[in-house]
């Protein structure tokens, strides 16, 4: 490739001639092809574009055969281009022929190409196309060479995702609206139900001109377009509603971070000297950072990301003139808001006294939105495939978390049964308040501690609210995941002290990262693996960098001074490990002793049980620790060999079988015999049924999420424990695939209160 291709301003400029011409739309991209081979010296530039069922079909080319056209046909994950399709990221290689994914197409002939650099045609956040060219020689393409052909993608996106290709009938198998009932199914957000009517969230900022004419002008117009953004969140922080903090502000305050993170400042910048108009290029940063949030697959950081959707898309209506959005305008008096997703200061600008719920096509329990809407008490349903064509505006909709469902068009009985529920949440909602301060202690006597899950400040306001003990796992990942850089140890020291000072007198239990396999940093190269799960990540990779590790306790260190810090190191596979981190955290001490720094009062040590090896060096273990904390989220898919974010295994093993419960039963009393505490913190613990198995085999400690405070607690005050303990223990003995029914029927027979 020639050094044109660093300069690729006038490329641009042709190709938006192209596309603005009257040709047809194949015409078009056979054109689109030649101008980029020829301007990037490339023997082979092709295109290819998503058609329904995840098949990415070849649709021009300059260089391969002629007849390969509209007959070569990928799926996502088959072959280099399949290959780009599934992550959703550049893909640059000197010898294509030698990758593992590489397919060989007999009808393309490109057998003869060694380099292959394809970068994805990114539109609304997914993949629409890959663009791909390849080179005789071998060689690696140059990171302004990537950079530039990633632009070329974004003005390709300009044709793609306009329809003139490919039908929109084509890519979505939703059905049309027919008047009639329908019942959507989703992921519940928030917990809650409510009725009203449909009215749609605006409409994601539409960027028309992708090409600038005059770069400079456009640069200007980024930069006002940024002040006015951060003005405009300034201003939202600073309204007389928040002036009370609470958790509102700490999310906006969170949530303003990034208006002020330079990393993505400077991308953009670099957008727009490449040639893009100011707001092609905040869409491009964007559509960038979305195909890396997709890689993800923790939930709750993979949300945190996607806030940079809601804060990219008011920053282009700023840059475009179209300044906030007045969203109380189009709102009734009982609304139901219908959006593919919705940020969190989106969602401030509604007036909240008129929403009674929300449906999403996108969106998980841990976004940011979510957290707003629960404190709101909105109802939110996310991941509901296609919402929006299933429902017109001023349909009368309800939104059950309950159930799962959104209910489009409900009949007059199903209107009144809905009601009826509202009417019953609200009065259990008041119970579970009005409980707040009740001890988790059973009929017989027997106390439990319930503590919370947190990542975030914000979710720290949590325990006063719930009236938990303390914060039994505090997530450290996300400060690292929104940072172009490695955080400094002041940086990081200042995070750990707010939440020490938000949690005032209650104990927090720091988790050292767990970065690393699908949990990407901006500073550490992204590495592949077949099972990112089971890889590179979290203590693994603290050991093989341990100035990461040892900077983390630095700040955590200076962060607790006064205080008593409890810290834990996840994915502890063996004892060799958990001593190795100790060492590193002794020296973290020692070097206070030596600058004649002030430290913690008393530092307390503990391991996350997540990979079931350790549990045969339990009594080994339990003498290096001050406590242990069962992970049961990793845990289990490592006990069962279920990879639980498949589909087609989700349901196929049940918690509640004798298995798992023989399992952590062992461990729970291996903690006891040592009169080390165990906590349990995964998801397992904050469903009732599932927790009072766990207290029937001997857990009283549970760091869940806040929401299951309330029922949790309810469900132990209920019980009796000595009679439950001597159930399990019988029915643990039996070979059933699950006990689930049978504790179910126990919890009904004994009075257990399992809502």
């Amino acid at each position: 490739m020639s050094d044109h291709i660093s300069q690729p301003r006038l490329l641009l400029r042709r190709l938006h001639r192209v596309m603005a011409g009257d040709d047809r739309a194949q015409v078009k991209l056979d054109q689109i092809v030649k101008a980029i081979a020829q301007n990037m010296v490339a023997e082979v530039c092709s295109i290819y574009l998503a058609r329904a069922g995840g098949i990415f079909e070849l649709f021009a080319t300059e260089g391969l055969k002629e007849e390969a056209v509209h007959q070569t046909r990928m799926q996502v994950g088959e072959g280099l281009v399949g290959f780009v399709a599934e992550r959703g990221l550049p893909l640059n290689l000197s010898e294509a022929p030698s990758h593992p994914r590489f397919s060989y197409r007999p009808e393309t002939g490109e057998e003869l190409y060694h380099s292959f650099l394809g970068v994805p045609i990114l539109y609304g956040g997914r993949v629409n196309g890959i663009l791909v060219v390849q080179n005789v020689a071998p060689r690696r393409y140059r990171e302004e060479e990537v950079e530039a052909l990633q632009t070329i993608g974004m003005v390709l996106a300009e044709l793609v995702g306009g329809g003139a290709l490919i039908k929109m009938d084509e890519l979505s198998e939703a059905a049309s609206i027919t008047g009639e009932p329908v019942t959507l199914t989703g992921m519940p957000m928030t917990d809650g139900i409510g009725i009203g009517v449909a009215v749609f969230h605006e409409p994601r900022a539409e960027v028309r001109i992708k090409v600038a004419d005059d770069v400079d002008e456009e640069f200007v117009r980024l930069e006002d377009g940024i002040a006015a953004l951060r003005l405009q969140l300034d201003e939202m922080i600073s309204h007389p509603d928040l002036a009370q903090g609470g958790e509102h502000r700490e999310v906006l305050e969170t949530y303003r971070m990034f208006a002020y993170d330079q990393g993505w400042h400077s991308k953009m910048q670099d957008a727009v000297r490449a040639g893009l108009t100011a707001e092609a290029g905040v869409e491009r940063v964007q559509q960038e950072n979305r195909a890396r949030m997709q890689t993800i697959r923790d939930p709750y950081l993979r949300e945190r990301l996607g806030d940079f959707d809601d804060i990219a898309n008011r920053l282009i209506r700023t840059i475009q003139g179209g300044g906030v959005f007045v969203a109380h305008e189009s709102l009734q008096e009982n609304t139901i808001l219908i959006a593919r997703s919705l940020g969190p200061a989106e969602i401030m600008d509604y007036d909240r006294t008129l929403l009674k719920g929300i449906a999403l096509e996108e969106g998980s329990p841990t976004a940011h939105v979510a957290i707003i809407a629960r404190a709101m008490g909105i109802p939110i349903i996310g991941r509901i495939p296609g919402l929006i064509q299933h429902i017109d505006g001023g349909d009368q909709v309800a939104v059950d978390s309950a159930s799962s469902h959104v209910l489009v068009r409900p009949s007059d009985d199903v209107v009144e049964s809905v009601q009826h529920a509202i009417d019953a949440r609200h009065k259990l909602f008041a119970e579970y308040a009005a409980e707040r301060d009740y001890p988790a202690i059973t009929k017989d006597g027997e106390r439990f501690s319930l503590l919370i899950n947190a990542g975030m400040r914000a979710d720290m306001s949590m325990v006063e609210q719930t009236g938990a003990e303390g914060v039994g796992l505090y997530r450290t990942e996300f400060q690292f995941m929104v940072s172009p850089t490695l955080p400094k140890v002041e940086e990081q020291r200042k995070v750990y002290a707010d939440v020490m000072e938000a949690a005032g007198k209650h104990p927090v239990v720091f988790r050292t990262l767990d970065i690393g396999g699908d949990k990407t940093v901006p500073f550490l190269p992204r590495m592949e693996e077949e099972n990112p799960a089971m890889g590179w990540r979290a203590i693994r990779l603290a050991l093989d960098r341990p100035a990461l590790l040892r900077y983390q306790l630095r700040a955590l260190l200076y962060a607790t001074v006064g205080r008593d810090l409890h810290v834990m190191f996840p994915m502890i596979a063996d004892v060799s490990e958990m001593k190795a981190v100790k060492a590193l955290l002794a020296a973290e001490v020692l070097r206070l002793t030596r600058f004649d720094k002030e430290g913690p009062n008393s530092i307390k040590v503990g391991c996350m049980l997540e990979i079931p090896s350790l549990a045969w060096q339990m009594d080994m273990l339990l003498k290096e620790v001050d406590f242990i904390s069962i992970g049961t989220n990793d845990l289990m898919q490592f006990f069962f060999a279920c990879d639980r974010s498949n589909p087609m295994l989700a349901g196929r093993y049940d918690l509640l079988c004798p298995p798992v419960l023989n399992f952590l039963q062992s461990t729970i009393l291996a903690c006891h015999r040592s009169n080390v505490p165990v906590t349990l913190c995964g998801e397992m613990g904050g469903r009732p049924l599932e927790a009072m198995a766990l207290a029937g085999i001997g857990l009283t400690r549970f760091s869940v999420s806040p929401a299951a405070i309330g029922p949790v607690k309810r469900m132990i005050r209920s019980m009796n424990l000595s009679s439950l303990k001597q159930f399990m223990q019988e029915s643990i003995g039996f070979t059933e695939h699950s006990l689930r029914d049978r504790i179910n029927l126990y919890a009904h027979d004994h009075g257990i209160i399992l809502e």
